[in-house]
């Protein structure tokens, strides 16, 4: 079992299957972004290999996130082999629901169980603004695509910008009433690249709530406020679905982080928004051996902070957000 110098049991890993992505979405990198060579990412045994060690110390769950992960070559095969490696008992995806129109079923064939699908807004205009290069229509024929091949329950990520779709919060929280999906509302993180909007645009979630409950009524807690993994998770009188709040920002759930995060270049980063990372790459084309890299993964974990810093103004700056995966 992995354990950070708090007690927390690390359990759960975030894996960048590439910083590539089909949209350039405003809060997460330049349009002109331009991406790392192929040679420097983790290659699919190189990756294989360690997610097997990464579970032989009691990783049981992994979430596949990017860039944008559908556009990683193999994607398929890869998630065949994670969903099949002993120990994983949970295997899910963050996606931006381009591609899933074509890949939903396939991958839930080959063992995805769930999926998160940004969306930031139901207005195809905002929604282009927004990401570039997207087209609103794309994404909700993969949110239908995702639940019809029972990738579910759906989670839909909504990251608010003040300026753009701060007042799409109430029609995004209208899905619940119809849909049994739960809908996130994601407070904006400063990272590199995008650093000025994402410290000055900022939409906290008391101002979504207030925004959603003049609209449509009383939130009310679910499981008495208890998180679900990061949300605070309510529901509008009547809903079939839930409405969360991820709240990075003004409410810090780091007491409760049980995650780690694998970079598409093969570092170990043990907080979202901590700049330190332990190199798993080098050692691993170096020729450690496996048990070499699990005291890599041991010391690295032990060695997790508490939590992040950006209340003393501590802001992450030495990767873009789409070379993390959230």
């Amino acid at each position: 079992m992995a354990y950070d110098r708090f007690g927390r049991n690390i359990h759960y890993l975030r894996i960048s299957l590439t910083d590539h992505c089909n949209l350039r979405c405003v809060y997460c990198m330049p349009e002109d972004m331009t991406f790392r060579p192929a040679a420097e990412m983790l290659q699919d045994e190189e990756l294989l290999l360690l997610v097997r060690i990464f579970a032989s110390l009691g990783i049981d769950k992994i979430r596949l996130t990017g860039g944008e992960p559908t556009v990683r070559a193999n994607i398929v095969s890869l998630v065949r082999e994670i969903s099949s490696t002993s120990g994983i008992r949970t295997v899910t995806m963050t996606t931006n629901g381009i591609l899933l129109g074509k890949l939903a079923k396939p991958l839930k064939e080959a063992g995805l169980q769930r999926v998160n699908i940004s969306l930031d807004t139901l207005d195809p205009a905002k929604f282009r603004r927004l990401t570039r290069w997207g087209k609103f229509e794309q994404v909700w024929e993969g949110i239908r695509a995702a639940e019809e091949a029972g990738l579910t329950p759906i989670k839909i990520n909504a990251v608010v910008v003040r300026g753009y779709n701060e007042k799409d919060v109430v029609d995004l929280a209208k899905l619940t009433y119809e849909h049994g999906w739960q809908v996130r509302f994601i407070e904006m993180m400063p990272f590199a690249g995008a650093t000025e909007l994402q410290q000055t645009q900022v939409v906290t979630t008391c101002e979504m709530i207030e925004r959603i409950e003049q609209a449509l009524g009383k939130l009310e807690p679910v499981r008495e406020g208890e998180l679900d993994g990061e949300a605070r998770v309510f529901r509008l009188p009547g809903a079939r679905g839930e409405v969360g709040f991820i709240s990075t920002v003004s409410m810090p759930f780091c007491a409760s982080c049980t995650r780690a995060r694998l970079t598409a270049d093969g570092k170990l980063r043990l907080c979202l928004l901590r700049e330190k990372e332990v190199d798993l790459l080098a050692p691993l084309r170096g020729g450690a051996s496996p048990a070499d890299l699990r005291r890599l993964i041991l010391d690295g974990i032990w060695q997790k902070p508490w939590g992040h810093g950006l209340a003393e103004g501590s802001v992450p700056l030495n990767r873009v957000m789409n070379e993390i995966g959230g």
